[in-house]
């Protein structure tokens, strides 16, 4: 008879037993994700011209230098400010270190609208990146170690899909403002104005946002370690455990499971970064150049269409990510997802001659190559690490690529030349993904485990 009662009492579904606070913390993250996606789209879509305003004219005699930097710098913020913020996060918390990310690259964002000049243009987005950076690792932490063991992985997937969403804002509101040109030349400055929102957000999140209980109670425990190694007896502690706290990231790259782990998630971070950025940066523009040489009414158009079926697509792998994962396992689906990226690529830019088809395979591309391609970080490297450095991490996975890819966009142009055009540096690039169909395999998989604390 108890034998019965329990089994009546499992969970049938795998929301059962969600409440208002699993909710109300998914829906923080969530808005801090819409923003973050807002901004990494919005700095590709006014590129050309916001290049055209800011630059001189000497300065615009070498457009793809100048433009590349501009993403570059960008890039390099978010990836010093992800890995800062994330450390932080680890000792100050989850919410405090969100509510303060938040609010600054709202505010960095909105005076972007203000710049003038190359420099000052720069420095606006280093700022914005490095203020950026810190959100996206305080909000899957406290998703991952708020939400049951059994909805982790699909509530992970929808909070990914904020930053989907927020792209395919910002590539709507350039359509229609590129349409109409409010402002004329300087209509670009709009796009960062409307940036500066998520300030108002603040409110909300001191109001209804609690801190992460695990992680608490994993500080006052002292658990230093960090990946729980399970070849550890019950109850047994490192010296760490029993010391002073040691630094996260000292922990991360010295206990060699961390070290071997931290390595191969970064890698694969790394396919991801290099391969979207190649992918996605030059998309609008080859389908543009594609349109002119066919000679169609509208060819900038089509490349705004591009930019927002390809993000379509990527929300759409962002929603079903936690249910495909679960059911396939973390390294089959990273596997799949790193071999569709690689073929989509190879048929975007070598079997594509026409904005129609350019238009049918784009939310395929997003699917792959922005939707799964980054969702795997949001689900699996949480699996990987403890309480008290996840945040450091996840972080250091997630914006130490960035450290590597900021380069890529300052020496795109160069790039291009050497390899003879787009369609073949994307090739080129592109290639990196036959890495990540074989790192996977040498970490461990973590379906239907609990997470570690």
């Amino acid at each position: 008879m108890a034998e019965e009662s329990a089994v009546a009492t499992l969970p049938s579904h795998w929301y059962d037993g969600l409440t208002r606070k699993h909710w109300q913390v998914l829906q923080a993250g969530f808005l801090g994700w819409i923003f973050d996606g807002y901004e990494a789209m919005a700095i590709i879509v006014v590129l050309g011209p916001m290049m055209h305003t800011v630059l001189t004219p000497v300065q615009a005699a070498s457009m793809p230098i100048y433009a590349g930097s501009v993403i570059g710098i960008t890039l390099l913020g978010w990836g010093l400010g992800g890995i800062v913020g994330g450390v932080l996060a680890d000792y100050i918390g989850r919410k405090r270190m969100m509510m303060w990310s938040i609010f600054l690259y709202a505010l960095f964002s909105g005076l972007t609208t203000f710049a003038n000049g190359f420099v000052i243009l720069c420095v606006l987005r280093f700022l914005t990146g490095l203020a950026m950076g810190s959100e996206w690792g305080t909000g899957v932490a406290l998703v991952s170690e708020t939400w049951p063991d059994r909805a982790r992985a699909k509530g992970l997937g929808f909070l990914h899909s904020g930053f989907g969403w927020g792209t395919l804002v910002a590539a709507v509101i350039w359509y229609a403002l590129s349409s109409t040109h409010p402002l004329g030349e300087e209509t670009w400055r709009l796009v960062f104005a409307v940036g500066a929102i998520p300030a108002l957000g603040i409110l909300y999140l001191r109001r209804g946002l609690e801190e992460s209980e695990q992680w608490q109670r994993a500080v006052r425990e002292k658990r230093w370690h960090a990946t729980g190694d399970a070849s550890r007896a019950p109850g047994q502690r490192t010296t760490a455990d029993n010391g002073k706290r040691p630094f996260t990231l000292k922990v991360l790259f010295t206990e060699p499971e961390a070290l071997r782990r931290t390595v191969l998630a970064m890698a694969l971070s790394a396919v991801t970064t290099v391969g979207w950025w190649a992918i996605s940066s030059w998309l609008p523009t080859y389908t543009i150049a594609i349109g002119k040489a066919e000679g169609v009414a509208d060819p900038v158009a089509w490349g705004s269409r591009v930019s927002i079926t390809y993000t379509v697509g990527a929300i759409a792998a962002y929603m079903l990510s936690g249910f495909i994962i679960d059911m396939l396992g973390r390294r089959l689906f990273m596997c799949l997802t790193f071999l569709g990226s690689l073929l989509v690529t190879i048929a975007t830019y070598k079997l594509t001659n026409s904005v129609e088809m350019m238009a049918v395979l784009a939310p395929i591309n997003g699917f792959f190559t922005l939707g799964c391609a980054f969702a795997w970080m949001a689900i699996y490297p949480v699996e990987l690490f403890t309480s008290t450095v996840r945040t450091s991490a996840i972080s250091m996975i997630f914006n130490g690529a960035r450290l590597l890819a900021w380069v890529f966009p300052i020496i795109a142009g160069t790039l291009i030349k050497s390899f003879g055009g787009i369609p073949n540096t994307a090739l080129a690039m592109g290639s990196v993904y036959a890495l990540g169909i074989l790192l996977p395999w040498f970490l461990p998989e973590t379906a239907g485990r609990k997470l570690p604390e």
